[in-house]
């Protein structure tokens, strides 16, 4: 579908605007050219919870998530301390 999708809208996500000086371009919509080219570099590993329902992959990042917020809840309470020690925090 992603491949459809491309198809379809190729001539728009291929527009290019020229400086001034014509001598250099951008993409025009280059925030949607970036999310394409993410996803389609991505995709193999998008669902790969899918594949593996026999390990348990959970299929979000919350408990990840919930995590790294503990730990930047202590170095928040912490602001004053030096770079070194916060890399021990844990």
């Amino acid at each position: 579908m992603l491949k459809q999708w491309h198809e379809k809208w190729k001539d728009f996500l291929s527009e290019k605007t020229y400086t001034d000086d014509n001598k250099r371009w951008f993409y025009t919509h280059k925030r949607l050219q970036s999310a394409y080219r993410s996803l389609k570099t991505n995709l193999p590993y998008l669902f790969t919870y899918l594949d593996y329902p026999e390990i348990g992959m959970p299929n979000t990042t919350n408990s990840l998530e919930g995590t790294f917020s503990s730990l930047k809840t202590k170095i928040r309470m912490h602001s004053g301390t030096k770079e070194w020690r916060k890399k021990n925090y844990q």
